[in-house]
């Protein structure tokens, strides 16, 4: 493999600390900031509230959106922008929000200020924006020459977000090592950034193995303990670590693409993205003729409630949509085709299907 290798390390300035959301206008007045494009979910700004600072002496225009990250809520928000004379986006939500804030100050060359409501994905951290059709279906990713201006998490407004999509990140952070080590393993030099990303990704294993289940109990006992704080860290620090040091080599391999495909499934838009990443894992597994890694995982999945199967997602397919499912997650830009083994839409058929039949024994 000979893909470009674009280091994209970190953002700007990030914290992860008690009170972190409190040092805001800190942040905004050492950075000259006076009027803001503030996106925002309905949900997220109500978990927010109480650990927002005083903002009354900034300008903030407010927009609140719960839609998809799509290119015509990218084209208006950006109009808003303009006509409003803003002069930085300040996000405070989830992945979807994150990513529409990036694409935005991208397209028009302005800071971007990112609060986090959930550790659900890296996308807080990361200097990438994942791009779906109005429909829901994945469209891209596109991936920026910017990194975020700050990140500022604030671990007891993630402590008190939906469990479910804690354990969603979890998934979703648990592929890291399984794409990034399919695609490093057959790399026969690993340049001293891809070395990073390579530990990064292990690391992220390591960590959701060890205190992923303590972090979801201390969720439930509302207390805000060091293995919380290491599994919120390990899903948007470790994670976005991966594919910033790693580039094409620690991004993305088959986990993804198989989430990707089931997005043009209606039944699937229920289904959190990490739920679809972890059960791309297993079926990654499954094509890499893995189902040893497969056995050791499923304890693991158990005990976090990720599904292991379609039929855990409530998804009943047709050999129809198995089909579609299958040609969707093999066209050529899809990373499944950075596995060591070439990949086919019949191949995954059989994968998805023999875990059905594994998952059902």
């Amino acid at each position: 493999m000979t893909h470009s290798l674009i280091v994209r390390g970190a953002p700007q300035e990030y914290v992860c600390q008690d009170g972190a959301w409190a040092t805001l206008p800190e942040h905004l007045i050492k950075r000259n900031l006076h009027k803001l494009l503030f996106i925002h979910g309905t949900r997220s700004l109500k978990a927010a509230t109480k650990y927002l600072p005083d903002l009354t002496s900034f300008d903030l225009v407010n927009v609140h959106y719960g839609g998809e990250c799509c290119d015509e809520k990218v084209a208006e928000l950006r109009t808003r922008f303009v006509q409003e004379n803003c002069e930085a986006i300040l996000a405070v939500g989830g992945g979807k929000i994150a990513d529409l804030a990036k694409q935005i100050g991208h397209q028009l060359q302005v800071p971007v200020l990112i609060l986090p409501t959930l550790a659900a994905t890296c996308a807080a951290y990361t200097p990438l924006s994942v791009m779906y059709n109005q429909d829901g279906s994945m469209d891209r990713y596109d991936i920026f020459p910017e990194a975020i201006a700050l990140t500022l998490i604030e671990p007891s407004v993630l402590l008190e977000s939906p469990i479910d999509y804690m354990i969603a990140g979890i998934g979703d952070t648990l592929a890291k090592w399984y794409e990034g080590d399919a695609i490093i393993h057959q790399l026969a030099t690993v340049p001293v950034e891809v070395q990073v990303a390579h530990f990064a990704a292990k690391k992220c294993q390591e960590n959701l193995l060890a205190y992923g289940t303590k972090a979801i109990d201390a969720m439930k006992k509302g207390e805000l303990t060091t293995e919380f704080i290491t599994v919120v860290e390990t899903n948007i620090l470790l994670a976005g670590m991966v594919g910033g040091f790693g580039d094409e080599y620690g991004r993305t391999a088959a986990a993804h693409s198989i989430h990707d495909a089931l997005t043009i499934l209606p039944q699937s838009h229920h289904q959190l993205h990490g739920n679809k990443v972890a059960y791309g894992i297993l079926v990654q597994l499954m094509l890499e003729h893995n189902p040893t890694e497969i056995k050791a995982l499923l304890p693991f999945y158990q005990k976090m409630n990720l599904p292991m199967s379609l039929h855990d997602m409530d998804m009943v397919l047709t050999q129809k949509e198995y089909q579609a499912v299958a040609k969707r997650a093999t066209i050529a830009e899809e990373s499944i085709h950075l596995l060591a083994e070439e990949m086919t839409a019949e191949k995954v058929i059989t994968a998805m299907q023999e875990l059905e039949t594994m998952m059902q024994a």
